[in-house]
């Protein structure tokens, strides 16, 4: 690491030595200044050790204890460490795959509470690093602001996802409203408030490592929450948008860890000693072909297709639409070379399965570079798993690493290529305006259809 820390003066052009004195000023300097001087190196002497620290330097975190039941080790006592491993890994996969169908059954609102539980464990998994590795230094109020900051983001991101998807409910109650319409102004005053709160704390002989943290809070809340609110977005979408990506990412994980397992020779990557080529590879056709037919499976109902809306009218959200031309069948002609293999000219499709290409492609050829990242983070800090909340598997960051690189692809895929104008969306903003605003909306909206010839002009009498 460089060190670049202050010692009296820049070098001078043979690399050592302070600058000459300024016009009017004695070689030797003044008593005062030099007195001064000396007593700020003390103190960078003391306290700026921060700044010189290597890998090797950073204290190491005691390893998490093992919290697989008892009753899988008994039941696996006799197999080795490495077939042992593969067995809790295997069950644990196939509980948490089951967990994740149930609350695929019981609708968007829980969906949305996962999602908000995965994103809350995933920033405690990383901040509790960061305060581990430097709890002797005893911050004050390092803990607290982070929690507080993560309060007052999501309050922003959920506030705004309220406005644009709960318009006509919080029509209803005059309370919202006034939250709503001064929305963003709460959440920069509650930011404020945080803000002032960490300058204030500031502790004289802990300032480079204050600073430190306070950006190591900001990039965990800009990896898990904004990442979070990406991922609800795309539910709104339709639930298609939600569980074709996550399902190819976990698809991907599995099969690249079983390809690897089994055939596994050529490492891939230092980070990862234990990713192989055979098992990217694997991975990556295992989750086209998956993508593929889980995209078709998902395009033939509507309560996967349908964007998801809140109906004030039964106060729950539904999925109820015509779906879009997206999902429904249409007829492909097939390339040369394809038509003398499978004996006919054309193919039905959902366009939905095109576009199923290009999310499995991302999931298994880019997306593990965010499980890459978590890798170096973690050689970084000498641990081996953010934590031991799934036995076999390390904490929720350890499973969710790609997820969050994925998310936003998957937002900005839908905002390039997939989404128009929402007509849902536009009512309901028009429901929240005032009636004259209303009124003139209307009378304008008439002239333009009656311009270009779609209604009739009103006959005066």
């Amino acid at each position: 690491m460089l060190e670049l820390r202050h010692r009296g003066g820049c070098p001078g052009p043979g690399g050592a030595g302070p600058p000459p004195p300024r016009e009017g000023e004695a070689a030797g300097g003044d008593h005062e200044t030099e007195s001064t001087s000396d007593k700020e190196t003390d103190i960078d002497d003391r306290y700026g050790d921060l700044d010189s620290r290597t890998d090797s330097d950073i204290p190491e975190i005691p390893p998490s204890s093992d919290r697989t039941p008892e009753i899988l080790k008994k039941a696996l006592s006799g197999l080795s460490s490495r077939w042992k491993n593969w067995w809790i890994r295997g069950i644990l996969t196939l509980t948490m795959i089951s967990l994740f169908f149930l609350i695929i059954y019981m609708g968007s609102f829980m969906l949305m509470l996962l999602v908000l539980g995965i994103q809350v464990k995933c920033f405690h998994e990383i901040i509790t690093i960061g305060y581990r590795v430097y709890r002797s230094y005893d911050l004050p109020w390092f803990r607290t602001l982070s929690w507080y900051f993560l309060l007052c983001v999501n309050y922003f991101f959920y506030g705004e996802t309220v406005a644009d998807y709960f318009a006509t409910f919080v029509q209803r109650e005059e309370q919202l409203q006034f939250l709503i319409r001064y929305h963003r102004f709460i959440s920069f005053a509650l930011y404020l408030a945080g803000f002032c709160m960490f300058v204030l704390s500031l502790v004289k002989k802990h300032y480079r490592l204050q600073f430190y943290m306070f950006a190591w809070t900001h990039v965990t809340l800009l990896i898990t929450v904004t990442q979070s609110h990406l991922v609800i977005q795309n539910l709104f979408e339709g639930m298609i948008w939600f569980l074709v990506p996550i399902s190819s990412v976990i698809c991907n994980d599995i099969t690249a860890y079983l390809f690897g397992f089994f055939f596994g020779r050529t490492p891939l990557i230092k980070l990862s000693p234990k990713k192989t080529w055979e098992g990217f590879i694997g991975g990556f056709f295992s989750t086209v072909i998956f993508g593929f037919v889980a995209a078709y499976m998902l395009s033939k109902y509507q309560y996967f297709v349908c964007p998801v809306e809140y109906r004030s009218d039964v106060n729950s959200f539904v999925t109820e639409c015509e779906p879009s031309e997206l999902f429904q069948l249409q007829s492909y002609s097939l390339p040369p070379f394809l038509k003398a293999v499978l004996r006919r000219e054309t193919v039905s499709l959902y366009p939905f399965q095109i576009h199923s290409i290009a999310l499995s492609t991302f999931a298994s050829l880019i997306g593990p570079f965010g499980g890459f990242f978590a890798s170096g983070f973690k050689r970084a800090f000498k641990i081996k798993d953010f934590a031991n909340t799934i036995p076999g598997h390390g904490g929720i960051m350890d499973r969710f690493d790609c997820q969050y690189l994925m998310a936003t692809f998957v937002h900005v895929y839908i905002t390039s290529f997939i989404r128009g104008p929402n007509p849902s969306k536009v009512l309901q903003q028009l429901l929240v305006l005032q009636p004259e605003q209303q009124l003139n909306i209307y009378k304008t909206l008439k002239t333009h259809l009656i311009e270009k010839g779609i209604l009739q002009p009103t006959l005066k009498v």
